[in-house]
């Protein structure tokens, strides 16, 4: 868990991102007290016993915070080329499949391991455990980002209908005898589904730690209503965040207009499901009227760029959204749809990506919005007010980042840098709550030599275990490549593609 650093400290000299708007980050000294930031200024003075953090030659900026994320993904990185939305999903009985207890830890472990190395310190992780979410996996998964000293917020990724269901007429686009191995990857009731996350929520023991539970139904075409309305009923019941992949794809819009007569927001807001708790995951193929559903319910989006580029998913409009007064936040996806857990990268794809919508600049996203997304933005998507910023009275999850590493020389522009220049090489320590994580470079909380040589031994028994959901992927994923792109073709009111 997050355990903050009891006592006095003062980070001294360090020049301090408080400011997006400044220019340059000016030098300034932080005084902490038991893991929260009390004071930030020029010259502050110690108090007796307070513990000196020379902090000069470092540009100090709050922990990025990654809005969306699949911690159950670690040990499948690199599994994937070429793949759409669909194929990834028809791909997770492999790459998902015969995970033992530990390997749901160590997967997390994985993940959190890289996000707090490259500057991130909280993160909003949809956990799938299959067949059911059981109170030990999700035990396991807190257990992996109380050690790294990581907040987060966890969520079981749930549906009662699988993809063959989901997607109208795949099924029936299958050989016989695919449609007869399709049939056998249904999920679990929904009933038995809420009953198991129920009993997550009702005995969980990591509530005071900023280790949160969240409900995740995973997709709307996924789930029946009846199975988002218990979602979003057991959500609300223990007061807890619902989060769910809106309009990721072309394939997902299509299908929900054809379904449901209205955009998937809209029926989602026909359910009761938006709200302050809510949380959009992608959002590519919203329209105006759902951003502004999404606005004025207090919703939130977790825009992923990386993973929308990597999926052949379209570019989210984050300038309408932002412009409408959207509370955006920014994530990573997960490692099997972006391949890594890079903040810094996350944000600079997020003001790169909105220049494709024109050549006018004045409407591209700008350093500072970026900035702002992945910081303030996701800690609201999140649910944590005192993180987000360094600020007196938020916690002290702080970045130092060398000013001598190539990225930074020459130091001109503060948050231009941090968006567009800095990749996480300059990173040298990570603090959370007042308490290094990192330092020099190096990850005090796990060993990161362990924590290779188990993921190993766990991909080689992985590979023999999954090698059947592998074989079968195989036969499957040339029906899923030809038939979900020809369903995408049919005409919708938004263009998210260049080609369109």
């Amino acid at each position: 868990m997050a355990e903050a650093e009891p006592g006095f400290q003062l980070i001294r000299g360090g020049r301090v991102l408080a400011d997006a708007a400044q220019r340059r980050a000016e030098p300034a000294d932080i005084l902490v007290e038991n893991g929260v930031i009390r004071a930030l200024g020029p010259g502050l003075a110690a108090p007796e016993g307070a513990r000196l953090v020379e902090a000069g030659g470092f540009l100090l900026h709050p922990g990025l915070i990654n809005a969306h994320t699949h911690g159950h993904g670690g040990l499948a990185r690199g599994q994937g080329d070429r793949w759409t939305l669909e194929l990834l999903l028809a791909a997770g009985p492999w790459i998902s499949g015969g995970r033992a207890l530990a390997d749901r830890k160590l997967s997390a472990l994985i993940g959190a391991a890289e996000m707090v190395l490259k500057g991130c310190t909280a993160a909003y992780d949809l956990l799938l455990e299959l067949p059911l979410p059981s109170r030990d996996g999700f035990d396991a998964a807190a257990e992996a980002y109380a050690e790294i000293g990581m907040r987060a917020v966890i969520a079981p990724m749930v549906a009662d209908r699988s993809l063959y269901e989901a997607v109208p007429g795949l099924r029936d686009a299958l050989p016989a005898d695919l449609q007869a191995a399709a049939d056998r990857l249904r999920l679990a009731e929904g009933e038995a589904t809420l009953a198991a996350i129920a009993e997550v929520l009702k005995h969980w023991r990591w509530a005071g730690k900023d280790i949160r539970l969240a409900v995740a139904p995973t997709i709307p075409q996924h789930c029946t209503d009846a199975f988002l309305c218990g979602c979003a009923r057991l959500a609300r019941a223990h007061g807890v965040p619902l989060h769910s992949h809106v309009g990721e794809s072309k394939v997902q819009a299509v299908t929900g207009l054809a379904r449901y007569g209205t955009t998937l927001v809209g029926h989602l807001a026909a359910l009761g499901l938006l709200g302050p708790d809510f949380t959009v995951a992608h959002g590519v193929w919203l329209d105006a009227d759902d951003l502004a559903r999404l606005r004025d319910s207090g919703a939130a989006v977790a825009h992923n760029p990386g993973s929308n580029l990597r999926l052949g998913n379209g570019v989210f409009p984050l300038r309408r959204a932002l412009d409408l007064g959207v509370t955006v936040g920014i994530g990573t996806d997960g490692v099997t749809s972006s391949d890594h857990q890079n903040m810094y990268a996350a944000m600079r794809g997020a003001a790169a990506l909105s220049s494709l919508f024109g050549p006018d600049p004045g409407q591209w996203v700008s350093a500072a919005e970026a900035y702002r997304a992945a910081t303030l933005g996701s800690a609201r998507a999140l649910g944590f007010g005192e993180i987000g910023a360094l600020a007196p009275g938020l916690k002290a999850d702080i970045v130092f980042l060398d000013l001598t590493a190539p990225n930074w020389i020459p130091h001109n522009w503060t948050v231009n840098q941090l968006v567009h220049a800095e990749d996480g090489t300059g990173l040298r320590h990570v603090m959370i709550g007042g308490r290094f994580v990192v330092r020099d470079g190096r990850l005090l909380t796990v060993d990161l030599a362990r924590l290779a040589r188990e993921a190993e031994t766990a991909r080689e028994r992985l590979e023999s275990a999954t090698a059947e959901m592998r074989a079968l992927f195989a036969r499957l994923a040339p029906v899923v490549a030809a038939f979900c792109p020809a369903l995408a073709a049919a005409p919708y009111p938004q263009r998210r593609y260049l080609c369109d």
